[in-house]
């Protein structure tokens, strides 16, 4: 009688224990479903809040500052950071954005001009740095002096005509969407900022990850975060600056049009505004103008081109960055997966990468090391 009851007993945790463990399962499925549905839901909104938890990171201090004035007010504390925000960014952005685009209506309808100018300082023999260049016997050589060069420099002006509506097309259609995300940002922001302990505590407590681990992961994210908007993002406007301030001394047409240009060139690594300065001092040359030409070059190629040397140090400081190479390719492929916002959403995902590789490195520090070999004596 014992043993059947004690085998009745048995029975019914086996069966408790096969529901309990067929209802986390089921709680599981459910769980995953919903969340691929709710994902698919919010996919637009996705990448505007994946950079409003990296700006809110980046931005605390300033929040908690603001929190110490307005006496711990949360709801006050976040809108003013928000709104601050929003004066030191948007605005100027703004500003700068219609000073552009006058700017390159001006170099657009002032192009043709401009070629016929230097087509007609060619015949005439005004360039006589180009004139001496076209009757040289290399130039010779390779048959270039039979070249009808002003058909091929109106060729390659319609061209770029053509690039450049394209390139405006596109701009327009992705402006509507990008001051969508911004707004959504900010909005996220502001959330982040009145309940950003609250919600770190909640992700926290569902991770099954030791919590040195998620402490790490957190710190580790951050730093890497910051190092890469201080040592990309700022030092490209730095030198952008720079380069529009060069342009605009030595009389250069749209300094502005082209110091935003050179800011875009000098996120991506590798190229630079080598590629504007070093041309416009080579036109600059054939135009006549050759020690203008000349200290563009070398302002370019020596000063700003390698200012990112001395800034680093500065503006990264003891936080981690990432190699060259692993920006350049989430650059490029964050540009080419995510639209315009991709040069900042790519490398922060490169340094999400990173973390994990790095807590990894922690956890399995044993196994990736190996164990030692231990000698026996004879």
């Amino acid at each position: 009688m014992a043993n059947v009851t004690q085998n009745s007993g048995s029975a019914g945790r086996s069966n408790r224990l096969r529901r309990e463990k067929m209802a986390r399962y089921f709680l599981l499925i459910v769980l995953i479903i919903t969340a691929v549905f709710f994902i698919n839901m919010i996919k637009f909104f996705i990448l505007p809040v994946f950079l409003a938890v990296v700006f809110t990171g980046l931005f605390y201090p300033l929040y908690r500052l603001i929190l110490k004035i307005t006496g711990n007010r949360a709801s006050i504390s976040a809108f003013l950071c928000c709104f601050v925000i929003i004066l030191g960014i948007l605005i100027p952005v703004y500003v700068i954005g219609d000073l552009v685009a006058r700017e390159a209506i001006e170099l657009y309808e002032s192009a043709e001009d401009g070629v016929r100018d230097f087509i007609g300082s060619i015949e005439s023999g005004d360039a006589q740095w180009f004139a001496s260049v076209a009757d040289s016997r290399i130039v010779r050589l390779f048959g270039l002096d039979k070249i009808n060069w002003q058909a091929t420099i109106e060729d390659i002006i319609k061209n770029s005509a053509s690039l450049l509506g394209s390139v405006i097309n596109k701009a327009t259609r992705e402006t509507f969407l990008l001051v969508v995300h911004v707004f959504i940002l900010l909005f996220a922001m502001y959330y982040f900022f009145r309940d950003g302990e609250r919600i770190l505590k909640w992700v926290k407590y569902l991770s099954p990850l030791d919590e040195r681990y998620e402490d790490e992961f957190i710190k580790k994210f951050g730093s890497m975060s910051r190092a890469t908007i201080k040592g990309v993002l700022v030092i490209a406007v730095i030198k952008g600056v720079l380069g529009g301030l060069t342009f605009w001394i030595f009389g250069i047409t749209g300094p502005i049009l082209w110091g935003v240009v050179m800011v875009i060139l000098s996120i991506i690594p590798l190229v630079g505004v080598w590629l504007v300065m070093i041309p416009a001092g080579i036109f600059m040359m054939v135009m006549g103008d050759v020690w203008q030409g000349v200290a563009v070059i070398l302002i370019g190629a020596v000063f700003i081109g390698n200012i990112d040397n001395i800034l680093n140090p500065i503006l990264v400081g003891r936080d981690t960055g990432m190699h060259e190479l692993l920006i350049f390719l989430s650059t490029i492929g964050g540009l080419s997966v995510f639209g315009i916002m991709g040069f900042l959403v790519g490398p922060m995902i490169a340094s999400m990468l990173m973390t994990l590789l790095h807590v990894y490195s922690i956890e399995f520090k044993e196994q990736l090391e190996g164990e030692p070999e231990t000698v026996s004596g004879s």
